[in-house]
């Protein structure tokens, strides 16, 4: 279970499904109202079918639940569960369905289906907020890779405060633009922001205190109004660290002013250390993250990579204080095409709490990786490494994105 550290404020730190499940699930049946929830993945192995059936429950007590997965990462989901599903009155919606014929044909061809639905977000009666990496996954399952022998490492925070009316009302948003389609979903949204912004309800904005010494902020991604909001956040924190920075990502690939800003860092003193995805999971991400790792070296930052399972993290700690739970990976797809939700929480006791888990993993699951080492590796893997990043760039080049 969670420690205490992370059991004093509004926030709650949870670690792999394992801890988040149970503390998804207990919400869900306690809910009254309404149920928002949104992911990019939705499998119904193992705990995933508890996550189901949970919200069954809900719905059939009339609350009313409202899901969205992605089309990409939840192509399909298995009919007998559809159809008990939308028979106990779960609404389930599909973000960018790209159908059964051709839908990989689309993805290459058609950059527009490039941008997915990432974020990993749960709004309980707009009074409690999940949110973080976590799809509804089993912690020992992939649906690529079958049965894992170690769970997937990966975090989520549940939240209490104004960052939940915030993160409900993105949600609405969304789902009325799934609702109400391409036509005419501008003039809604655009109308449907502003009037947002000017509601009575909104008497507290999203940075505010919680309680003495914490402060809590839901940044989100998308390709409207907030396109750059998480990098930025980044960016700055990077740039004032003064001590210490840490962060685990499971898809590196940073842009150059973030890279630069890492390097900076290291450079005025600051101890920076990464934990990234050690085990080979896809092409493009594992070869092009490892191209980018000799100018990091060189400069002083410390990489280890995590191979004792899957790494699905995306956090970091910084300085002790400022730390952020997400969706957003460090490349080009989260931060310049997918919808991502992250919190960023300033808090001591938070950010020691999550310091500790990474300090855990790196110890007693990490592989460091030395400059002399990296440089030596085959001529092969150079090549790969080059290939992948080469591609990533001639992919952003279609899309019309600098990175």
């Amino acid at each position: 279970m969670p420690d205490d550290l992370s059991r004093r404020a509004n926030y709650q730190l949870l670690q792999g499904g394992r801890e988040l499940f149970p503390a998804l699930i207990e919400a869900v049946d306690a809910a009254r109202q309404s149920i928002q929830f949104e992911t990019y993945i939705f499998d119904i192995h193992g705990a995933g079918a508890l996550v189901a059936q949970a919200l069954m429950r809900a719905a059939e007590r009339g609350v009313r639940v409202q899901v969205l997965v992605d089309g990409l990462g939840t192509p399909d989901l298995p009919a007998p569960w559809l159809a008990q599903l939308q028979g106990a009155g779960v609404q389930w919606r599909v973000f960018a369905p790209l159908g059964r014929s051709w839908a990989y044909a689309r993805l290459l061809f058609a950059p527009a289906h490039w941008r997915r639905l990432h974020r990993k977000l749960c709004v309980i009666d707009e009074r409690l907020l999940f949110c973080g990496g976590i799809n509804v996954l089993d912690d020992l399952y992939d649906p690529n890779h079958g049965a894992l022998q170690a769970p997937r490492f990966d975090f989520a925070v549940r939240l209490e405060g104004p960052v939940v009316w915030q993160a409900a009302q993105a949600m609405a948003l969304l789902w009325a633009r799934v609702e109400v389609g391409d036509s005419v979903r501008q003039r809604q949204l655009g109308r449907a922001w502003e009037v947002w912004r000017e509601s009575p309800q909104r008497s507290l904005h999203p940075g505010e205190r919680l309680k003495p010494g914490g402060r809590a902020q839901l940044l989100l991604r998308d390709n409207l109004r907030f396109r750059n909001r998480i990098e930025r956040a980044y960016r700055k924190a990077i740039g004032q660290a003064r001590e210490e920075i840490l962060i685990s990502n499971a898809y590196f690939l940073p842009g150059g002013r973030l890279r630069r800003a890492l390097i900076q860092a290291a450079g005025r003193g600051v101890r920076v250390r990464l934990l990234l995805q050690g085990r080979y999971e896809y092409f493009m991400q594992y070869h092009a993250a490892r191209s980018v790792y000799l100018d990091l070296l060189q400069a002083g930052v410390e990489v280890h990579e995590y191979d004792t399972s899957f790494l699905h993290a995306k956090v970091a700690v910084i300085d002790g204080r400022w730390s952020t739970v997400g969706s957003s990976n460090l490349d080009p797809l989260s931060l310049l095409l997918a919808r991502e939700a992250n919190v960023v929480i300033e808090d001591e006791r938070f950010a020691a709490s999550l310091r500790s888990r990474l300090e855990q993993a790196i110890t007693g699951h990490g592989r460091s990786v030395q400059l002399l080492e990296y440089s030596r590796r085959p001529w092969r893997e150079r090549m790969m490494n080059k290939l992948a990043y080469a591609l990533m760039r001639l992919a952003l080049f279609v899309t019309g994105h600098r990175y």
